[in-house]
This record gives structure tokens, C-alpha cells and sequence, in this order.
């Protein structure tokens, strides 16, 4: 069902900022997301050796930080199995946050986003401490609301390690009053563990419950399973695949019935991730060149149109046009 101009507008929470334009898990990422249109800066966290809560994609960053090219680190290269995944590289729990402050952050996949890497080494590793921060002065600047959407990143592996995501991060949003119905900005609690967003319960503010589309998911895709989620969560954070899956040409078909099934079940849907780049577009949205954008805009009105709630979207700018032109056609 569409949704009318007086029905609130769907949530453009800017994934990892706006991650389309400079490497993601910046400062400049973030803000950028804000001006963008994004109504919410999200974030993943995980933890330096000090028990410091940083944002990452991943504890492992090699891939985002250009700690490789710093000898003094050369012998915390390691390996480490992370839920059940082995990772070669360097890991935020064997630096402290003053170390993890001599790093600059790098593009992820500069083969896509070759732009972005032209802001290689010049951003630092934020803390969630700047990012409310900044949430907080945008918020006054821009004269509306910009939220935190933290999400502890493999919150089961941190505790086995001794570094507890939870304790420091109920912490933060106590201390900086984003606990309770009316925090001082919005917040929504993400995680892909529900035993982390348990854990979170007492923040008193929406907890995200995020979904893959591997096959341990399906339990969770029925009216049963969403009922059960809602025990612990105010909003599920499907893949877009769980919505629209794709056929053999990987193009996008018909959607399922999860975001109906959500909305009876007392859930919120916020789908991930929104991309512009033909590269991860569906094939009958494509264009042509990789790195070009394709055809985005029908994508949103596509996933608009079953009434989901909000998008994560490393291009907050598309995903704010998108979402206004739709409204004004509703």
C-alpha cells in the first residue's frame, strides 16, 4: 500500500554515512550523510584493546585504515577466526584508542568507488563519542532531527575477548541523554545477535533486530518467527533480497510478503543497503559501466511502494530525492 503525504516519511538512515561519496565510518562521511537528506548516522561498532567503542565495518581494518603502511604495527598482523570466519589482518582489540588514532581511514573498495580514494589518508577513526557529538550539532544546525543508529558489530566474539559491547554503549547513550521515550536525539539499537539487542533492552529506546539471507534466517521470515522478534525488537533490518528476491538473472522479481507480515506483527521494516552503482544494482536496472549509476530511483519506488519504513543507503542524496518524489506522488 502507498503511503499519503500525512503519514510520516520513510527513515533515509545514511549507511556508514554517506559511504558513496567518501570512505565510510568517517566524520566527513557522516556529516556529508546528514546534508545529504539522511535522517540518521549509522555506525558499527566494535572495540579497541582499551575497551573503547570505535566504528569500523569490521574489527579487522586492513581493508579500511591504512595501517598497513605503518611499520611500527607491522607485528600486530595476525589471524583470527570470527564467527566462524578466519580473517588475516590487523584488529582493533590489539590497538588502543591512541594507537587507532595515528591511522587514517581508506576507501573500502576503491575499484568501484575510485573517487572516494582520493580521500585516502586524510580522515581519522572515529569514536561514538564524536559521533554523538556530531549528530548533536548537525541536529542544531540543520534544525531537524539526526538520530545515531549504532550497531554493536559482532557483539558475541567481543565478549569472548573480554570487551563487552553492550556496558560501554548503554553507558554512552545514558550519559549523553539518549536513553528513554524522548532522547535528546533519535536513536534506533541494531544488531544481527538478538542476545546483544536483549542486553540493550534497558536503553528504553528501538531495538533493530538485522536479517541475512542465509538459511538460519528463514526461522524468522514467518508470522511465528516475527512474532518472536518482537519480544526483543521495535524493527527488523532485512536484506533487500528478503523483499524482492532476485531470479537466475539477477534481476528484481515480486516482493514477498515480509514487510505486510512485519507490519502485523508490531515491526517496523528498514531494508539494507541502497546502492546507486549499476555494480550492485539489479541486472533490469543496470546501465552501463560498473561504476556508473543505474537506475535507482525505480528501485526505491519499487521497495517505497510496499510501504517499508526506511532505507539504509549509502547515497543519502538519491534515497531524499527518491523519497520526495514519491511522497509528492502519493
Amino acid at each position: 500500500m502507498r503511503r499519503n503525504k500525512q503519514e510520516p516519511p520513510i527513515k533515509i538512515i545514511s549507511h556508514r554515512g554517506a559511504s558513496g561519496h567518501r570512505p565510510e565510518h568517517t566524520l566527513a562521511s557522516y556529516e556529508l550523510g546528514a546534508r545529504f537528506g539522511g535522517d540518521f548516522i549509522e555506525a558499527d561498532l566494535v572495540a579497541t584493546a582499551d575497551g573503547v567503542l570505535v566504528a569500523r565495518h569490521e574489527p579487522e581494518i586492513g581493508g579500511t585504515t591504512d595501517v598497513a603502511q605503518h611499520p611500527e604495527f607491522a607485528d600486530r598482523r595476525t589471524t583470527r577466526t570470527i564467527d566462524g570466519r578466519e580473517y588475516t589482518g590487523w584488529f582493533t582489540q590489539d590497538f588502543t584508542l591512541d594507537e587507532l588514532r595515528t591511522l587514517r581511514a581508506v576507501e573500502r573498495i576503491p575499484e568501484v568507488r575510485p573517487d572516494n580514494a582520493a580521500h585516502d589518508g586524510v580522515h581519522p577513526i572515529p569514536t561514538f563519542q564524536e559521533i554523538v557529538d556530531l549528530a548533536k550539532s548537525l541536529t542544531r544546525e540543520l534544525k531537524r532531527p539526526i538520530g545515531v543508529y549504532p550497531e554493536t558489530k559482532h557483539p558475541a566474539y567481543h565478549s569472548s575477548i573480554g570487551l563487552d559491547l553492550e556496558p560501554p554503549l548503554l553507558a554512552a547513550l545514558l550519559d549523553n541523554g539518549l536513553t528513554g521515550p524522548e532522547p535528546e536525539v533519535p536513536v534506533f539499537l541494531q544488531s544481527f545477535e538478538s542476545d546483544s539487542l536483549r542486553k540493550l533492552r534497558e536503553a528504553q529506546v528501538p531495538c533493530v533486530f538485522l536479517m541475512g539471507t542465509e538459511e538460519h534466517w528463514a526461522r524468522f521470515l514467518t508470522p511465528e518467527g516475527l512474532a518472536e522478534v518482537a519480544t526483543f525488537a521495535e524493527a527488523i533490518g532485512p536484506a533487500k533480497d528478503l523483499i524482492f528476491p532476485r531470479d537466475a538473472e539477477d534481476a528484481i522479481t515480486e516482493p514477498t510478503s515480509l514487510v505486510d507480515d512485519a507490519h502485523e506483527a508490531g515491526l517496523l521494516v528498514h531494508p539494507w543497503t541502497f546502492r546507486s552503482e549499476n555494480h550492485f544494482l539489479p541486472a533490469n536496472l543496470r546501465g552501463d559501466g560498473a561504476r556508473s549509476f543505474g537506475g535507482f530511483a525505480a528501485e526505491y519506488e519499487a521497495f517505497f511502494a510496499t510501504g517499508i519504513d526506511g532505507v539504509f543507503t549509502d547515497h543519502s542524496r538519491h534515497a531524499f530525492l527518491a523519497r520526495e518524489l514519491f511522497l509528492a506522488e502519493g
